[in-house]
């Protein structure tokens, strides 16, 4: 049986083997030393091997395991080890695969404090000119010709692995006691750093090794240390596979199973300061970050692929072409459950292991900053509309408002001034955990032509709010005049047959005084009504009592059904006071419109409700009721009071019933 040999003397061969390991494929696995044997798994599919072969022995090698492909994932300083891999290969007309880390190095090069050289012998050369110590990381292999430093025992410092090959081969050149520093990479920036400030050293001598290779955190310690980084170039560019493409060319070859770990971790504000351990550790291990801009490039660590983007089909599009990456990380702002993209991402990702890590929410942080509770808060997201905020604050102490877009505030602000809610005060916040965080406070009057960022959020304190929750509200509280109002009694009734729910859409079909729309309106807080009306008088007394009443979720509409109702959205309940005669015409747009609309009617006369039992017996609607109400009010006379009774009313509810239709066509 074939299978994959790997010459693995990097840590990009440790990771296909794990890799290869990981999708139960066999691989033979040839490492250079007997350490590099213990950093690899133990598993019955690897064959691993730390002898050193010849061209030919690795030809037969090849030929022995039907090898299928050949990874030559060697180090990029060994050129003579890949020409023997190449020249076997191309003998046994094997595939070969050249595994290459990429360089980094020159985006340095304009650093004064870099110093490039061809080889070790160079180096030595140039150091020899010099005082000062040396920090040499470049490894045992051509340890011997740093000897010919001058006072190279006092000045020199070398770093090898803890091989007791490596550390008495080192000592026997005469380098030992803490001169000799034995150990096993990776070295973060900090820890060469103490290094180099630890031992007093002036240079810092390495080989460009690639990101995986810890050269850009020897470039880091050593700019910050104020040392000069001696740098040995590396062999010239080579073709080749990147880590990622040789995992997607292995994929698609064995036809591989794509099962990435997929995390969704909450990032908290957007500040490093503010992510918890728990997802700085799972952002720190992975391979890919992927989110909007702002939020991966807040976790992205060196050495990371990042994709930005934040819609779900366009993510998963992403990873399914992208079967090299391993261990994901999507980034998302906040909290994955507070107003978070991670509920679609769950339904889009739906298959793959997924994990899920909270972060430090913005309503938790800002409240913090503020020093208040919030278990009490109204929690209301704009998203580019204010739909019913201002009905939000007047029935609550404590409203916290997700901004949508920069003019959010001014535009709450003004309708906070024209609803007369003058005495709320205002909390903003703006670039929140960042530098240039804003935290402003005031009342709606100075925040009328507040010109803010689109990364803001306001919490509102209301000192009177109405606390009244459920309806029938007395009739002397609405403005009248002269027009015509549903009462109160006959308004409780009607709205308990409504049956509405906080997220309807009601109209309300000749509103009159709005009284029917105000209390739809404050029962559907999270929807939204429309007032239909054609008389001009009626359409302004409409208008103010919504500022009275502070709904902002209700919508005047001037003008006579059906013609006024085509064009606006599909309704879920309908209350109707009036449809100048044409009362057909106007249920069977509505149930056009939405064929399970809740109607309910209220009619006076006689004549009415013969057509409105017509309608329910020809049209598609279904669990009929009809009641009619007989209203007495007690009225003072002389020192007494007298019962005086108000028109009776037919109140006839009904519900849309599709399947009153007949498949056909028409009613059954």
């Amino acid at each position: 049986m074939s299978k994959v040999l790997i010459f693995a003397g990097t840590t990009e061969g440790r990771e296909i083997a794990e890799f290869i390991n990981s999708h139960g494929l066999s691989a033979h696995v040839c490492v250079t030393t007997e350490y590099g044997e213990k950093l690899l798994p133990v598993s019955a599919g690897l064959t691993i091997s730390h002898e050193q072969l010849s061209q030919e022995q690795i030809k037969d090698l090849i030929m022995e395991i039907q090898a299928a492909p050949v990874i030559d994932a060697t180090h990029p300083y060994a050129t003579e080890v890949t020409d023997h891999i190449r020249h076997a290969c191309e003998e046994t007309n094997a595939e070969y695969l050249r595994l290459i880390r990429e360089s980094i190095s020159s985006k340095y090069q304009q650093n004064d404090r870099s110093i490039y050289v061809e080889s070790v012998k160079e180096a030595v050369s140039w150091l020899n000119q010099t005082k000062g110590n040396i920090f040499i990381t470049t490894g045992s292999k051509e340890i011997e010709e740093f000897t010919r430093l001058s006072h190279f025992r006092e000045r020199a410092y070398i770093r090898v692995l803890p091989l007791p090959e490596v550390a008495s081969k080192c000592i026997k050149l005469g380098f030992e006691g803490k001169h000799l520093i034995c150990m096993q990479g990776p070295f973060s920036k900090d820890l060469n750093m103490a290094m180099l400030k630890q031992l007093k050293c002036h240079y810092l001598v390495t080989k460009e090794s690639g990101r995986v290779g810890g050269f850009q955190e020897k470039w880091e310690a050593a700019s910050e240390c104020g040392c000069t980084l001696v740098i040995i170039g590396r062999p010239e560019e080579e073709e080749g596979l990147s880590i990622g493409g040789c995992k997607r060319l292995l994929q698609s070859k064995f036809n591989l199973e794509h099962k990435p770990q997929i995390t969704l971790v909450g990032i908290g504000m957007g500040n490093s300061e503010t992510l918890t351990a728990e997802a700085r550790h799972a952002c720190e291990q992975a391979e890919l970050i992927i989110g909007a801009r702002r939020a991966a490039d807040a976790v992205l660590c060196r050495g990371q692929a990042v994709y930005y983007a934040y819609q779900p089909e366009k993510i998963r599009t992403y990873i399914r072409e992208h079967p090299e990456y391993e261990k994901i990380v999507i980034a998302l702002s906040g909290d994955v459950g507070f107003y978070s993209g991670a509920k679609k991402l769950k339904t889009s990702l739906s298959g793959y292991p997924l994990r899920i890590i909270c972060g430090v929410s913005v309503i938790s942080y800002f409240m913090a900053r503020l020093g208040k509770s919030w278990e009490d808060v109204c929690i209301v997201s704009a998203h580019g509309k204010m739909d019913n905020a201002v009905g939000k604050i007047s029935r609550n102490q404590k409203v916290f408002l997700l901004t949508g877009t920069s003019k959010d505030v001014a535009d709450l602000a003004a309708k906070l001034v024209d609803y007369r809610f003058n005495k709320v005060t205002l909390f903003v916040g703006e670039q929140l955990s960042y530098p240039d965080e804003r935290i402003i406070t005031g009342h709606p009057c100075d925040f009328v032509n507040y010109q803010g960022h689109s990364l803001s959020v306001i919490y509102i304190e209301n000192p009177s709010p109405q606390c009244i929750i459920t309806h029938g509200i007395n009739d002397g509280k609405f403005l009248r005049d002269h027009v015509p109002m549903t009462k109160e009694e006959i308004r409780i009734i009607s709205l308990s047959k409504l049956g509405l729910t906080k997220n309807a859409v009601c109209y309300d079909i000749g509103a009159g005084t709005g009284s029917v729309s105000i209390e739809m309106a404050l029962q559907a807080s999270d929807g939204h009504v429309y007032a239909i009306e054609k008389n001009p008088l009626a359409i302004e007394l409409i208008k103010r009592n919504k500022i009275e009443f502070a709904v902002d979720n209700l919508t005047v509409i001037e003008g006579l059904a059906p013609e006024a109702i085509k064009e606006l959205p599909v309704p879920t309940h309908v209350f109707i006071g009036g449809t100048s005669g044409h009362l057909r015409e106007v249920i069977g747009v509505l149930l056009h419109k939405n064929p399970y609309t809740r109607i309910v009617i209220n009619c006076i006369t006689l004549e009415t409700i013969s057509k409105i039992l017509e309608c329910i017996k020809d049209l598609p609607v279904s669990k009929a009721d009809i009641a009619t109400i007989s209203v007495s009010k007690a009225k003072m006379l002389a020192s007494c009071h007298m019962m005086q009774g108000e028109n009776p009313i037919t109140v006839v509810s009904c519900q849309g019933d599709p399947s009153r239709f007949k498949k056909g066509g028409g009613m059954e």
